[in-house]
């Protein structure tokens, strides 16, 4: 598959079959996580893969969503602050970006196996903290359900690119 036909294929998925994940395509999927840049390769992440069956209850104290996990598997993004590099010029902690990236080398993988994921942000993160185990310097920052999808993609809403970019100047 071109690159472009996957990242137009990938979408939201919020429905999923019960069908558990093979486990050779979620090895794939966490070595994309690795393969992954990141500042300075600080690799300041960690992925937490967690099966859902029995533990619905506690997850969804996470995301509320019913179909955040309706699919086999959750995968938690974390990162270590202390672990990631930080711009010497205005002290900005790249954690985040990095965690962004490998999130998306996630997703983007899943779709390229069949799989299907959705990005979230909007979830409790004491809750994740506690339900996780988490020690204090790790920090979750985005979770994805992995499973095959039993929805389909919607029509993609996107800004024209004219909006989105400049050329040499604000």
């Amino acid at each position: 598959m071109e690159f472009i036909d996957l990242i137009q294929k990938r979408y939201s998925v919020r429905d999923y079959v019960s069908l558990p994940v093979e486990a050779d395509k979620l090895q794939q999927i966490l070595q994309a996580a690795q393969l992954a840049p990141t500042a300075a390769n600080r690799q300041p992440v960690r992925v937490i893969v967690i099966q859902t069956a029995g533990r619905e209850a506690e997850l969804q104290r996470i995301y509320g969503a019913e179909w955040f996990v309706k699919a086999p598997l959750v995968l938690c993004v974390c990162g270590v602050r202390d672990e990631a590099w930080v711009r010497k010029h205005d002290g900005k902690c790249y954690v985040d970006v990095d965690a962004a990236i490998v999130m998306d080398h996630i997703i983007l993988m899943a779709t390229a196996l069949g799989l299907g994921t959705c990005w979230i942000a909007a979830f409790n993160p004491d809750a994740a903290r506690e339900v996780l185990g988490l020690p204090e310097e790790v920090e979750p920052i985005l979770f994805t359900p992995l499973g095959y999808p039993a929805d389909q993609p919607r029509p993609k809403n996107r800004k024209a690119l004219a909006a989105l970019v400049k050329y040499d100047r604000w």
